[in-house]
């Protein structure tokens, strides 16, 4: 069974066919989703990276009330994967699918480099058939990147295993060098550097494909249980 990931695209989106290239890799069906659609057919979505609505006001502030939005909304309470990559998680947060935000980066400097993360649970749909401790080499391109949350939120996020990567040298400020987190149950997770360029070799890495196939795989385990079998005899 293929699983069929959504990519949503807003105005401003830039990542959607890097996502989708790296999601057929893995054996999935990208299927690139316009903001204006109301409905998702599909069994995990994708909220890229970009600029989405030229990040006016703040990063995802706009997005979150794109119409596609309460479908992702929706597909997340029922268990769906869901996974925010940069401008989507700061999508995702301004959503409140993700606790926390996303600020500018300490010294006021965009960063366009490779960083090393580890990876910090397991307990998600991104991180499900990583390796706990695995050091992976993953790329950056923010300027708002740096996680923050208040103390208590931070405290639950450490109790639960909700912090699913880590940076090894935190190059943003980000608040406990966090990457990435999930939601409670583990279906939504947002992070800030890119898997998907990190997908082949000559890329310099294929460390994304860790993260990325697994959340194909958990997209599969979801389709799997919500799908009725297909009817046999006549």
């Amino acid at each position: 069974m293929t699983v069929r990931i959504a990519v949503v695209v807003f105005p401003g989106s830039n990542c959607e066919y890097d996502v989708a290239e790296a999601l057929s890799a893995c054996g999935a069906e990208p299927r690139i989703t316009w903001h204006e659609e109301v409905t998702l057919d599909a069994d995990a979505v994708v909220v890229p990276g970009g600029f989405a609505y030229g990040d006016y006001l703040r990063p995802g502030a706009i997005a979150r009330f794109s119409p596609v939005m309460g479908a992702v909304e929706a597909f997340a309470a029922a268990g769906g994967p869901v996974l925010g990559i940069c401008n989507g998680f700061q999508v995702l947060t301004e959503a409140g699918l993700l606790p926390g935000a996303l600020r500018r980066n300490d010294g006021l400097r965009f960063i366009c480099d490779t960083v090393s993360c580890t990876v910090a649970s397991t307990s998600s749909v991104l991180t499900c058939d990583a390796e706990l401790g695995a050091r992976l080499r993953l790329p950056i391109n923010h300027y708002e990147g740096a996680y923050c949350c208040d103390t208590a939120t931070l405290a639950a996020l450490e109790r639960d295993g909700r912090i699913v990567l880590r940076y090894d040298a935190n190059p943003n400020g980000s608040l406990g060098a966090i990457a990435g987190v999930a939601n409670r149950a583990g279906n939504v997770v947002g992070l800030m550097p890119h898997p998907e360029r990190a997908s082949e070799p000559i890329l310099g890495s294929a460390d994304g494909l860790v993260l990325l196939g697994s959340f194909v795989r958990a997209a599969a385990v979801f389709a799997a249980g919500r799908r009725l079998p297909a009817p046999t005899g006549s």
